[in-house]
């Protein structure tokens, strides 16, 4: 998940300020492609193993498929109303009911809190471990989420330029992934009969459930899609420009994450993928190349850092929002003098943050973020549908019925019990939605007894 820092421009017609139009359509697939790519695949394809053992690949292409199904509601509506609001707007503007529009909007914001929360996982696990192994893992996710909480109060500014050449950077760890599998099906190692293995003896029902786990795990890899939304009012000529944009940044996404499942099953045994927080490094050292470990272990710190950072940026932007329009508190808003970064939305966010990875592990917290979002996007895949009464005078988008009628179901399906998910996954869900309610009752209270302010 991503964010931009906001710029503007002067309105032509002297009224209120507009962000400026500065995102083309080759930027815009970048920042796609960027917005997915970071700690799902470098974090969790391993738990992901061990769901479903050696057809590793299978999950994430399901994964892929759910993801198209949702991209092109999301495609339709922002070619709709090319605003800067995401699911937030398209839910208030289907049903009209604030309260459901805050629900929507914080299962956002707390779906950034779990993914940052893995990403600090992930970098205190097996990629940092690589370099030392003699501080504590979650002490070293703790100081980390605070690092990275100071520079977003500094003012990190997130321009898109910028994000292209970390996104070239993640990437070019997934392609080194890749090479590696070339080079060993070249020389003829790997284990081919592994792609069909599945973990345990489970047949029918249990093979199902297993799988649908599996995905529903995976599913953390793409999500951030749903985010590049929120730049339509910095994108030329959005209607136009998304829908390409949004389709080839899930599709090259998709084919790189099912790639490279497909080398992880060849080359390790899903347990060992399994036992490790940093499974794509023991691709590489199994792979049979002589590309530096530690090279490849700071390549996916500094993918992992870099999804934490949007991700907190992001979730602070959003409280920090709600509290400009009095859906929560006042205070929330507060913003710092000097560097005009949101103060208590920063340290709010971090706090959560860091009661998460004090609580939970890579597949948890993973498995959270995945949780909210399936939320938001079966409630997207249905806005799409209710909104079809509402006609709009410039021609867009349309997806075929099916696909968001597809798209909630299989959203529903994986966020169901169904899919295995481990209780703690709902508990943890559950008290941050319930965080969210209460500062709402608060707001509603100190609006009623000082409706002044």
């Amino acid at each position: 998940m991503s964010t931009a820092e906001p710029r503007t421009t002067d309105a032509p017609d002297g009224g209120s300020p507009s962000l400026k139009r500065a995102i083309g359509p080759k930027l815009l697939i970048l920042f796609v492609i960027g917005d997915i790519l970071g700690t799902g695949i470098y974090a969790t394809t391993g738990k992901v193993a061990g769901k479903v053992g050696g057809a590793l690949w299978l999950p994430f292409l399901i994964g892929f498929v759910v993801a198209l199904l949702t991209a092109a509601s999301y495609v339709e509506l922002v070619g709709k109303y090319p605003k800067a609001a995401g699911a937030a707007l398209y839910t208030q503007k289907a049903f009209k009911v604030p309260f459901l529009t805050f629900i929507v909007a914080f299962m956002v914001m707390c779906s950034g809190l779990s993914s940052a929360s893995a990403a600090a996982r992930a970098f205190s696990g097996d990629y940092f471990q690589e370099f030392t192994d003699a501080i504590p893992p979650t002490l070293i996710a703790i100081v980390f989420l605070l690092a990275l909480s100071s520079l977003a109060l500094r003012g990190v500014s997130e321009s898109v330029k910028t994000n292209v050449v970390l996104t070239i950077v993640e990437l070019t760890g997934l392609l080194v992934i890749l090479g590696v599998g070339a080079w060993a099906v070249f020389s003829g190692d790997g284990e081919p009969s592994r792609l069909g293995e599945f973990e345990g003896s489970g047949t029918g029902y249990a093979l199902i459930t297993g799988v649908l786990g599996a995905t529903a795990l995976g599913f953390f890899a793409f999500v951030g899609f749903e985010d590049s939304v929120n730049m339509a009012e910095e994108t030329q000529d959005p209607v136009r420009t998304f829908p390409r944009a949004i389709f080839v940044g899930v599709a090259v996404t998709g084919v790189i994450y099912v790639l490279v499942a497909l080398v992880s099953s060849l080359l390790v045994d899903y347990r060992t993928l399994e036992a490790s927080s940093g499974p794509l490094l023991e691709v590489v050292k199994a792979g049979g190349v002589d590309f530096p470990p530690k090279l490849f272990a700071l390549i996916a710190l500094f993918a992992v850092t870099n999804s934490a950072l949007i991700n907190i940026m992001m979730a602070s932007r959003l409280c920090y929002g709600l509290a400009n329009e009095r859906v929560l508190p006042r205070a929330m808003g507060k913003v710092l003098p000097r560097r005009r970064t949101p103060l208590t939305g920063i340290v709010f966010v971090t706090l959560l943050a860091i009661g998460l990875v004090s609580t939970g592990e890579i597949e948890g917290l993973g498995d959270t973020t995945s949780f909210l979002l399936l939320c938001v996007f079966a409630v997207v895949n249905v806005t799409v549908l209710v909104l079809r009464k509402d006609r709009v005078e410039h021609r867009h988008f349309r997806t075929p019925t099916v696909l968001p009628v597809l798209g909630a179901i299989t959203a529903l399906v994986l966020a169901s019990p169904l899919a295995e998910r481990a209780a703690d996954v709902y508990v943890r869900a559950g008290v941050l939605v319930a965080i969210g309610v209460a500062l709402w009752g608060v707001n509603k209270l100190i609006m009623r007894l000082r409706p002044e302010q």
